[in-house]
């Protein structure tokens, strides 16, 4: 019922995942990332125990088949199951059960994985991962965004929209990003909204964050309006 992208940024080595969907909130139980450990998505006939004990697992630092291996290996509706796994060491792994509503598969690449079920076909998630490997220099929030609509334009999932989310992390516990769209008529093209939006104050802002090496972070009001006007107008057509 969902396709997402785990990918890393090879610039920033920023971590996000993409998700869309028919069905409610997909933003609240696929995407899990953890900046120092990997990421992963859940989805199918989704265990949500998955998310917290995959990302425990990856901070023990096993590599992603391990966690691929001991999430599912146990579990007995795991033919109903899929998830894919990126680890610290940027290693790809992913199970797509028998039992999953076709189309569904997924596809590994250089520096991204790409799984989905109830889809209109195969095309969906080569789409996806086309126009992700031919936009390198987009940037990354966007980069995931459009390559999400290249799949919803190859078919996307079968039943028709819903929901969709984007998590990115880049050194930081908290995201540098988390936009959901939980439930719309046009939930990827909201998403791209969102992230619009979030250039018009938020991203900028987030810059003066209190981070692991500085918690304090910038506390000069005058200081952080000024570096937020001049960074809007640095973006400005």
């Amino acid at each position: 019922m969902t396709w997402s992208i785990i990918a890393r940024d090879h610039e920033t080595g920023a971590i996000g995942i993409a998700v869309a969907t028919r069905f409610f909130a997909a933003g609240a139980l696929v995407p899990h990332i953890d900046p120092e450990a990997g990421a992963l998505a859940t989805q199918a006939l989704t265990n949500p125990t998955y998310g917290a004990r995959g990302l425990r697992l990856l901070r023990e630092g096993l590599p992603a088949e391990d966690v691929v291996r001991q999430l599912t290996g146990p579990d007995a509706g795991a033919s109903q199951r899929q998830l894919h796994v990126l680890d610290r060491a940027g290693r790809f792994a992913a199970h797509t059960g028998a039992d999953c509503v076709g189309w569904h598969g997924h596809l590994i690449g250089d520096g991204f994985s790409i799984a989905g079920n109830m889809l209109a076909g195969p095309g969906v998630i080569e789409a996806t991962a086309g126009a992700f490997q031919s936009a390198p220099s987009t940037p990354f929030a966007r980069r995931l965004i459009e390559a999400m609509a290249a799949g919803e334009a190859a078919g996307g999932d079968k039943r028709g929209r819903q929901s969709a989310a984007l998590l990115i992390h880049t050194t930081e516990d908290y995201p540098a990003l988390s936009l959901r769209v939980d439930d719309h008529a046009d939930p990827l093209a909201e998403l791209a909204r969102l992230e619009r939006v979030s250039h018009e104050r938020y991203v900028h802002f987030a810059r003066f964050f209190a981070t692991k090496a500085d918690p304090v972070g910038g506390i000069d009001r005058d200081a952080i309006n000024a570096a937020i006007a001049a960074a809007v107008a640095k973006e400005a057509p």
